[in-house]
């Protein structure tokens, strides 16, 4: 008896596959997302690999250089949209990037050199000026590391000598102050009578008895008691026309016989 066996090809048809866009935005499936930055980190490890030829010719290796760092900050960008649309922060999970002797360099971003294009003309010397004072500078964490409380003269009254010095200048500062505001409230004084106008609305007392021509005379009260009564002579009409006349007469002798 002949067993006859029958195989059917099924094939499975799961739709066109999303093209990658050219603006990160307009992606909104969190899986496209992760599948064009697999793509981006491919493509740039082939060309990482193949910069590592020095015999590729000094523009051959500049256009990967310029290609791969395009891809870096691409791969970025599509870094930034998957932590938008609720994926990981790749960013968060990135090996630190170190500098030639070991330490951090605290910072991804710029332009870089891979492979043999740190060999090219030009590349080379740029390398050699940023690394000249490697060794004296120090970075923000050295500095800090020898900083503390007496740096900010938080310690500096502990031995109980700094405020005794610190009274005595206070009270020199102080009598000086006192002294020179003594000075200049006497000479305010002193310009202020100097400058005073002169009190029109002042009246000058006098003396009644000598402008006055009086008269006494005495009577007796109702109580039986001496009272003395002032009398005021004032001049009359006639008196006072004498008067003119002997002054105009006194002008004019003094006028004609000087």
């Amino acid at each position: 008896m002949n067993t006859t066996s029958v195989y059917f090809d099924i094939t499975i048809f799961q739709g066109p596959i999303a093209r990658r866009p050219h603006d990160v935005k307009d992606c909104r499936s969190l899986s496209d997302a992760e599948r064009f930055r697999r793509e981006i980190i491919r493509d740039c490890s082939k060309k990482i690999t193949a910069i590592q030829n020095p015999g590729l010719g000094e523009f051959k290796l500049r256009d990967l250089n310029d290609e791969i760092n395009r891809l870096i900050k691409l791969k970025h960008a599509w870094e930034q949209r998957i932590r938008e649309l609720g994926g990981t922060d790749y960013r968060k999970y990135a090996q630190k990037e170190l500098d030639a002797i070991g330490r951090e360099t605290g910072n991804s971003k710029g332009y870089k050199y891979f492979g043999a294009a740190k060999d090219l003309p030009g590349v080379r010397d740029l390398f050699e000026k940023s690394g000249e004072g490697e060794e004296q500078r120090k970075q923000r964490a050295d500095l800090m590391r020898n900083i503390d409380a007496h740096y900010f003269g938080y310690l500096d009254d502990e031995d109980g000598r700094l405020i005794p010095l610190e009274k005595l200048v206070e009270e020199k500062n102080l009598e000086k102050i006192s002294k020179e505001f003594a000075e200049k409230q006497a000479q305010k004084q002193q310009s202020a009578s100097e400058n005073a106008p002169e009190n029109i609305y002042k009246v000058e007392e006098e003396d009644d008895d000598d402008d006055l021509q009086t008269q006494e005379s005495t009577v007796v009260g109702e109580d039986g008691r001496p009272m003395t009564i002032r009398h005021v002579l004032f001049p009359t009409q006639k008196d006072i026309e004498e008067m003119l006349l002997e002054q105009k007469k006194q002008e004019l002798m003094a006028k004609y016989l000087d």
